[in-house]
């Protein structure tokens, strides 16, 4: 004859299973978030490649309103670039799905290159900046 788990018995387990999950998947959050922070940072090193390389070949940084659409296709903006070669295949997007911030000139740098973080909003402490170390 079998016998039946008892009302306890599966309270215990359901118990079990929620402390389990409480601990692992916190944690697998922040290796998701981890990822998409370092995915952001390579692909602000590329972007930021296929800017001084854009440089090398028509001695200026495209202009913040050609933006950085200027490294996947000719700018019709002045000023027009003379030596123009595609850079990029396609703008990517960083980590959260979100348009990279480029303005040119800039501050502190010929260009800055930003991603909005994880938050979505610039000018908060999450932003990720192509110069930050």
């Amino acid at each position: 004859m079998r016998k039946a788990f008892t009302l306890i018995e599966l309270l215990v387990v359901v118990v079990i299973l929620s402390l389990l999950a409480a601990i692992v998947v916190p944690k697998l959050t922040g290796r998701v978030d981890e990822t998409k922070v370092k995915t952001t940072k390579v692909q602000l090193k590329e972007i930021k490649r296929a800017l001084e390389m854009y440089k090398l070949d028509n001695g200026m940084y495209p202009t913040t309103s050609q933006g950085l659409k200027a490294l996947v296709e000719n700018p019709e903006t002045p000023p027009v670039p003379s030596h123009w070669r595609q850079y990029l295949n396609a703008v990517p997007k960083d980590g959260w799905g979100n348009d990279f911030v480029y303005i040119s000139p800039a501050d502190k740098h010929p260009f800055e290159l930003k991603s909005k973080g994880p938050d979505g909003e610039l000018g908060t402490e999450d932003d990720i900046s192509v110069w930050d170390r």
